[in-house]
């Protein structure tokens, strides 16, 4: 229920105000929303209770964490409420602090992740990283086509890029670690791969024309953005007409070590939340299929999916 009255009740407690203003900004775990607002987590998980008992927030379970992010099905009314309680007391000296701090808590995440690519770039070929197996890669390297335009998503040192540029017209290679786009460059020139380009960028806004690639390739890169569906609605964006997406990773699991380990922030992903990302994108012929599982524990699946962006 999000009846008028029970949203008006709702909205008496300050508390709960502005953790439906940061939940209409950003997904975020018990955990922020604590640091955020410094408050204990008992407290805020008992307000987001009362929050999830009225429909006005859901939750979503990685491993032990709990993520939480407004309802997107709400009533209008329901939206017009919540947006004018928020916007009434945006500029109070509480909801100013929480916005500062939650850019600080977001910055936080994406400085681990940079920390952690930053750190194995030059040795990911050497290291063992899940999802990344030759058997995989093999599927993806099936779907290749000649003489094209084609931007790698989060390429890492580029170890897909480097192969497809002795093949194809262009690459680009888009990666949001510094290190890794100077190494990559660095082994580009080495190899003598002119058609090669690194750009420093993020998957999520993703430095290239609309229109203007033939292939996307997001390999196991998914799994680190704060905004999968985001990513996947950019690769459609650079795609011409006709364009085709191809995405490598991790099955859904819950290795929740992964989190520390290789800065996943998400535990891979169902077939079925996948193949929804791609088509609610705008993809036409959408396939998702398992293609690998690892031997050894914790026994990572590999998700081969794909899409074509339609015709004019």
């Amino acid at each position: 229920m999000n009846g008028t009255w029970d949203i008006l009740k709702l909205l008496s407690d300050p508390t709960r105000v502005r953790l439906i203003s940061l939940l209409r900004a950003e997904e975020l775990s018990v955990g922020e929303l604590g640091e955020i607002l410094d408050m204990a987590q008992s407290r805020i998980s008992s307000q987001l209770a009362q929050l999830r008992a009225n429909d006005l927030v859901q939750d979503r379970r990685e491993g032990k964490k709990a993520f939480y992010i407004l309802q997107p099905n709400l009533s209008a009314q329901a939206v017009t409420l919540l947006s004018a309680a928020c916007e009434a007391v945006a500029e109070e000296k509480e909801l100013v602090e929480d916005k500062s701090n939650l850019n600080r808590v977001l910055q936080k995440r994406r400085a681990h992740q940079e920390q952690y690519f930053n750190l194995i770039a030059g040795k990911l070929g050497k290291n063992y990283c899940p999802g990344r197996s030759w058997e995989a890669i093999g599927h993806l390297a099936l779907k290749l086509a000649p003489k094209i335009e084609v931007a790698d998503l989060g390429a890492g040192e580029g170890l897909i890029s480097q192969l497809l540029a002795r093949r194809v017209a262009k690459v680009w290679c888009i990666d949001n670690s510094p290190r890794m786009v100077e190494v990559g460059t660095e082994l580009a020139a080495k190899n003598g791969l002119a058609n090669l380009t690194y750009k420093l960028g993020d998957i999520e806004t993703v430095p290239l024309p609309d229109r203007s690639v033939d292939l996307a390739i997001l390999s196991q890169a998914l799994h680190h953005a704060q905004h999968p569906d985001v990513a996947i609605q950019e690769a459609y964006r650079i795609l011409k007409p006709g364009g085709q997406l191809l995405l490598l990773d991790l099955k859904a699991h819950t290795f929740e070590k992964a989190r520390e380990i290789y800065a996943d922030v998400w535990l891979g992903f169902s077939e079925n939340s996948l193949h929804g990302f791609i088509r609610s994108a705008g993809f036409d012929q959408v396939e998702v299929t398992t293609v690998s599982r690892e031997e050894q524990a914790p026994f990572f699946e590999t998700l081969l999916a794909s899409g074509v962006r339609p015709p004019d």
